[in-house]
Order: structure tokens, then C-alpha cells, then sequence
């Protein structure tokens, strides 16, 4: 039996537009962390002043905690 590894993801920034989620993204990315953002519920992907989610792996949400409390 083939079972697929759910991973959880959490939200750890809330922005208000997609330039400042994706530096989020980088930053997070650029620790070795994997990040996505996503968009306010019904909004369409790519709108630039949109609140956006920047989401962690909730295993990864300890080091993203350390790592903001460090900038």
C-alpha cells in the first residue's frame, strides 16, 4: 500500500501585497525552509495589492519563529 506524506502548512506572515509576500517567500527559502504563498479566500492568484498568506510546514514553524525573532 502507497500512502502520500501529507505535510501540514501554516501561515506565518500575513502581507497586503504580493511583492512583500514574495521577499517573505525568499527569505524563508533562502534558510532552507519551503514556503508558498497564497492569496485572500476568492481572489485570483497574481494581484499585487491583495493580502496574501506566506505559509511554512508546520514541522518547520519553530525555526521560522526563531529566525523573525532574530530580524
Amino acid at each position: 500500500m502507497f500512502l502520500k506524506s501529507m505535510q501540514m502548512w501554516v501561515e506565518v506572515k500575513k502581507t497586503h501585497t504580493l511583492m512583500i509576500a514574495e521577499m517573505w517567500k525568499e527569505l524563508f527559502e533562502g534558510e532552507g525552509i519551503p514556503a508558498r504563498i497564497m492569496p485572500e479566500v476568492g481572489l485570483p492568484i497574481g494581484q499585487e495589492i491583495a493580502n496574501y498568506s506566506v505559509l511554512v510546514p508546520k514541522d518547520k514553524e519553530h525555526v521560522i519563529t526563531d529566525i523573525l525573532r532574530k530580524l
